[in-house]
């Protein structure tokens, strides 16, 4: 039994190119550029229409094709609309600086400590801050994500009880721009 394959419609205003397994949105905010080579699944585009479909008809090909439609759709929905993640730096006694220096997020003066802690920008995320709130914007969902995760991470605090220790960075809104 072969495995259903997918179709993801292509909206007016979106170029999407195709070639082997390689996959190219250009929308209205930008371009992104996807390698899906790994994956083993057919791409092809039909008419403003991709189709992504598998020969084999294991539960492996389903999810795999199941996974390649999600990203194609991300794709086309950031290239469209974009994403933004908010995150909110929170701390109790030591007041936290947070600031952009190039492509790395600086945070100063965490938990008392001198030495500043780094966290790196992925790809072409946009980062604001203004105060409390840290705005990440961009058109790549991975990236935004990545990049969110590498500040929350840069500023986890170990050996310490996280009841009481909740100083940090955290991830409090994702949503689809309109």
């Amino acid at each position: 039994m072969k495995a259903q394959p997918k179709t993801i419609e292509i909206p007016e205003g979106t170029k999407a190119e195709v070639t082997g397994a390689n996959v190219k949105i250009t929308g209205k905010l930008g371009v992104i550029e996807r390698d899906l080579t790994h994956t083993k699944v057919k791409i092809e585009l039909k008419e403003n229409k991709i189709t992504v479909s598998s020969h084999a008809g294991s539960k492996r090909a389903k999810v795999t094709i199941n996974t390649v439609e999600a990203h194609i759709k991300n794709m086309v929905e950031g290239t469209n609309k974009g994403y933004t993640y908010k995150m909110r730096v929170v701390f109790s006694h030591f007041p936290i600086n947070v600031t952009v220096k190039g492509n790395t997020v600086e945070i100063n003066n965490f938990v008392g400590e001198k030495k500043p802690r780094k966290s790196k920008i992925i790809g072409q995320t946009k980062v604001e801050i203004k105060g409390k709130e840290i705005t990440l914007t961009g058109i790549n969902k991975e990236e935004i994500g990545q990049t969110a995760a590498n500040l929350e991470k840069a500023t986890k605090i170990k050996n310490r009880d996280p009841r009481v220790f909740q100083d940090g960075i955290y991830l409090t809104e994702k949503k689809v721009n309109e």
